[in-house]
């Protein structure tokens, strides 16, 4: 049996072999939905959405427009996920209240949330 610190890395390991990097930013229509109004289908349809590179969403099995659970240590979005120009191993969310739940709140001492380079998990549902 391994001691503490090689269960640690054994650990390590599993996980980071299945998670991707989550990465934030502003879209064109989300922009344009702000405008209408953060209530407003244009703004939930332009937030309410991840995009992945077509590789890893081949390995993963996953169809353009499937549903998928992103999950980090804590919290947990079901969301369609769509094929991007994107490197592989990275997903990318657009602003707004879905990819708040998986943006920790803590600053770090800078007063702005960690928007990007987060951890998570895809889980095909």
């Amino acid at each position: 049996m391994p001691g503490f610190l090689g269960r640690i890395n054994m650990i390590r390991r599993f996980v980071l072999d299945k998670k991707f990097i989550l990465i934030t930013g502003r879209t064109t229509k989300q922009a344009i939905g702000m405008h209408k109004g953060k209530s407003s289908p244009e703004y939930k349809f332009a937030t309410n959405r991840a995009e992945m590179s077509v590789e890893d969403m081949k390995e993963l099995g996953i169809a353009d427009g499937q549903m998928v659970r992103l999950k980090n240590f804590d919290q947990a979005v079901d969301i369609p996920v769509f094929i991007a120009q994107l490197p592989s191993g990275m997903i990318f969310m657009p602003m707004g209240p879905v990819a708040n739940c998986l943006i920790p709140a803590d600053t770090r001492g800078t007063g702005m949330p960690p928007y990007k380079e987060q951890m998570v998990e895809v889980i095909t549902i």
